[in-house]
C-alpha cells in the first residue's frame, strides 16, 4: 500500500482539521460533558486530547527545523495525561479556542515545510520524521473526530485512510496469525505473516474500525477460517511508543 504524498497528506490534514474544528463548533456546554465513544472519556477529554497531540506535533516540527529533537509531549506522557484530565472539564468556548490555536499551530508547521527535504527531517516521535509525524496527526484528527459521536463515524473514512491504517495496524496482528482482509469490490491484502490464516470480510470501513479499536459502524464485519464462520481474531494493543493510545 503506497503512503499518501506529501502534498496529498497536507491536504488531508487540513481537511481532517476543519471536521474536527466545524464538529467542536456545534456543542453546547452540555455536549462536552457527553460520553465519547472512548471508555471513560467524555468529548471534553477527545478535545483536550486533539488540541494536545496538534501543539505537540507542531512542536516537532519547530525543533526539526533547527535540526533538533525534543520529546512528542512537554513532561512526557505523565504530562500529557494531566493536561487532558486539567483541560477536559473547559467549557465550550475554551475548548473552541484551545481546539483552534492547536490546529492552527500544527497546520502552519506543516504548510511551511520546505518541499521533500523538509518532511524528512528527523523528530522524537518513534525516531522517525516529520513525514511519519504528519501521518499520525493524520490518525488522530480522523478517529478521534468519529469518537466524539457527533455524526462523522468510521463509515465516512476515505478508502486512502482506511489502506493506511491496515498498513500501520498491521502491528497489531498477533505472531502466529495472518489477517486475509477482503473489503468489498476491493482486492484482498494480507497483514501478518503467520500459519493460522482468518479471512476478514465486509466494508473496507468497518474492517479499519475494527482494527482501530473502534466499533464497525455498517455491521457487516465477517470472519472466517477454512470458510467456516469464526469469530473475530484478538488484537494485540496498539503499536507501541505512540499517543495513539485509546
Amino acid at each position: 500500500m503506497t503512503a499518501p504524498t506529501p502534498d496529498a497528506l497536507l491536504a488531508e490534514l487540513h481537511k481532517a482539521a476543519d471536521a474536527v474544528a466545524s464538529t467542536a463548533a456545534k456543542f453546547s456546554d452540555e455536549d462536552i460533558k457527553a460520553p465519547s465513544a472512548l471508555p471513560g472519556w467524555t468529548r471534553g477529554h477527545v478535545l483536550a486530547h486533539l488540541q494536545g497531540i496538534s501543539n505537540a506535533m507542531a512542536r516537532q516540527l519547530e525543533h526539526a527545523a533547527h535540526g533538533e529533537t525534543v520529546e512528542l509531549y512537554d513532561g512526557g506522557q505523565d504530562g500529557r495525561d494531566k493536561a487532558i484530565e486539567i483541560a477536559a472539564g473547559h467549557s465550550t468556548d475554551a475548548h473552541r479556542a484551545d481546539l483552534n490555536a492547536g490546529l492552527d499551530r500544527a497546520l502552519r508547521a506543516f504548510d511551511s515545510l520546505d518541499g521533500g527535504a523538509g518532511w524528512q527531517a528527523p523528530i522524537a516521535y518513534r525516531g522517525g520524521v516529520v513525514l511519519d509525524g504528519g501521518l499520525a496527526l493524520w490518525r488522530e484528527l480522523v478517529i478521534h473526530t468519529a469518537d466524539l459521536n457527533a455524526g462523522l463515524g468510521p463509515e465516512t473514512w476515505s478508502r486512502q485512510f482506511c489502506e493506511h491504517l491496515f498498513d500501520f495496524l498491521a502491528a497489531r496482528v498477533a505472531p502466529g496469525d495472518k489477517l486475509v482482509v477482503q473489503p468489498l469490490a476491493l482486492p484482498p491484502i494480507a497483514l501478518g505473516d503467520g500459519g493460522r490464516s482468518t479471512v476478514i470480510s465486509g466494508m473496507i470501513t468497518d474492517i479499519a474500525a475494527w482494527l482501530a479499536g473502534r466499533e464497525p459502524s455498517l455491521g457487516s464485519l465477517r470472519a472466517s477460517a477454512a470458510a467456516d464462520g469464526v469469530d473475530l481474531p484478538e488484537l494485540l494493543p496498539w503499536p507501541s511508543g505512540t499517543p495513539e493510545a485509546k
